[in-house]
């Protein structure tokens, strides 16, 4: 069982991307996103998306059950999240016609 008092650190894989006027901000590790209107409002409102998500998982007693849904893993009394190994900036793809 969790408490609210616990503490976890770790480091998340984090995209900011522009799309249009907004900027989003998103992580693959908790298939976690939110928006801002700059670089600075997206990182703070990304903040504040990971504090809710995992006080709302904690609440309900799920925190574990949705970690390991997610691919982390418990290393000793440590989640880990899943690796990204590699994010290409410039990959190419082309369709054929059906």
């Amino acid at each position: 069982m969790y408490n609210r008092n616990m503490n976890m650190s770790f480091s998340l894989p984090v995209s900011i991307l522009k799309e249009g006027s907004r900027y989003v901000a998103y992580t693959p590790a908790l298939d976690l996103s939110t928006s801002g209107n700059d670089e600075s409002q997206v990182k703070i409102r990304f903040g504040e998306a990971i504090q809710l998500f995992f006080e709302e998982l904690i609440k309900e007693g799920t925190l574990e059950e949705a970690l390991l849904e997610l691919g982390w893993q418990r290393v000793d009394e440590e989640w880990k999240p899943p690796e990204v190994i590699s994010q290409d900036k410039n990959h190419t793809c082309s369709l054929e016609k059906f």
